[in-house]
């Protein structure tokens, strides 16, 4: 899937509360979180902070749990889907607010 920047973002692109994994991750692709953070490693430390402020941080964040779950090849566990889907509400209410970074 193409990259989608964050003013092209809305709020239909956000997969739903009831999405499965596979459609979560299709949209996870769509931002590069270690090109935002600089690094893999920094994007590392952005999602363990869980401290985010913006809309980049937090698609950094998903992007990151995706590419966690895809690099060991398994979906997450009911605890990390929740995880997610808390990362995608955030998303949302960023994008309803205009919030874009």
């Amino acid at each position: 899937m193409q990259q989608i920047p964050n003013d092209h973002l809305t709020v239909e692109t956000v997969p739903t509360p009831d999405a499965d994994w596979q459609s979560i991750g299709a949209f996870a692709k769509t931002f590069n979180g270690d090109f935002y953070a600089g690094s893999p490693a920094r994007a590392a430390e952005i999602a363990a902070s869980q401290r985010h402020s913006t809309l980049s941080e937090l698609r950094t964040c998903l992007f990151y749990e995706w590419r966690r779950y895809r690099a060991v090849g398994i979906a997450p566990d009911d605890r990390a889907m929740g995880y997610v889907h808390e990362l995608l509400d955030k998303i949302r209410r960023k994008l309803e607010k205009d919030e874009r970074d």
